[in-house]
C-alpha cells in the first residue's frame, strides 16, 4: 500500500508550516472549520512508518441488527499512551500552543484512521461521545497520503454544504459548536486505490 515518495512530497525534510496561514470557514449555529493545505512537508517517510508500525485494528459495529466490519482500520491513542512518531508529538503541541487562546486547553488523545482504498470510508457522524455533546470544542485532522474528500453538511440531514479536499500533509480544524450541530463524513471514492491516513487530535473527554 505504498505511495511513491516522489508523487508526495518533493523534499524529504518534514517540516510544519506556520498556523498563522489557515483560513476559516464560519458556518451556521456557531461553528466553523479551518483549513490550510501542505501544513506538513517532506512526511513521506512518515506516512509510510505509520502504515507499517501502528497496530491497525478491524473493527466491528452492530448496525440495522447485523454485526458488520467497520469500513477502514482504526487506532486510538488515549493522552498516556505514547504516540507512534515523534512527529505526530510535535503537531499535536504546535496546534495545542496556536490554539490555546481560543481552545483553553491542549490537545491530548490521537485518533488515526486508515483508509485503504476508494472502497473505505466513514458515514455521517459527528465526534458526540463525551463533553463535545454539550460543548464547543475542536477536532484537528492532520491528513496524510491519497487526496481524500471532507464532506460537512447541518446535523439532522440535507445536501452536502461544505466539501474539503484534504492532500497530503493537509490540516482541517473543526471548531466551535461543529461537532454537535453539523455532520462529517468521508465517502467512498470510486476508482481511487492509494491508502490514506487520517490523525485526528482531540481534547480530554471527546471522542
Amino acid at each position: 500500500m505504498l505511495l511513491q515518495g516522489s508523487l508526495l512530497d518533493s523534499d524529504d525534510t518534514l517540516t510544519f508550516g506556520s498556523l498563522t496561514a489557515l483560513r476559516r470557514t464560519e458556518l451556521a449555529h456557531g461553528a466553523w472549520v479551518d483549513h490550510l493545505p501542505a501544513w506538513a512537508q517532506g512526511t513521506t517517510e512518515l506516512f509510510e512508518e505509520l502504515l507499517s508500525a501502528v497496530d491497525w485494528r478491524a473493527d466491528k459495529r452492530l448496525m440495522y441488527d447485523r454485526v458488520l466490519e467497520v469500513p477502514r482500520l482504526t487506532r486510538f491513542y488515549r493522552a498516556s499512551e505514547t504516540l507512534p512518531h515523534p512527529a505526530l508529538e510535535c503537531a499535536r503541541d504546535a496546534l495545542s500552543k496556536h490554539y490555546q487562546p481560543e481552545l483553553g486547553e491542549p490537545f491530548v488523545t490521537a485518533g488515526m484512521c486508515l483508509y485503504r482504498d476508494g472502497h473505505d470510508s466513514v458515514a455521517w457522524h459527528g465526534d458526540r461521545e463525551g463533553r463535545s455533546s454539550t460543548q464547543d470544542t475542536m477536532v484537528a485532522i492532520l491528513s496524510l497520503g491519497t487526496p481524500r474528500t471532507l464532506s460537512l453538511r447541518p446535523r439532522g440531514g440535507g445536501s452536502t454544504a461544505h466539501r474539503f479536499q484534504l492532500g497530503h500533509g493537509d490540516l482541517v480544524v473543526m471548531g466551535g459548536s461543529c461537532q454537535r450541530t453539523w455532520d462529517h463524513a468521508v465517502p467512498k471514492a470510486g476508482g481511487l486505490h492509494g491508502p490514506r491516513i487520517s490523525v485526528q487530535f482531540r481534547t480530554a473527554g471527546v471522542r
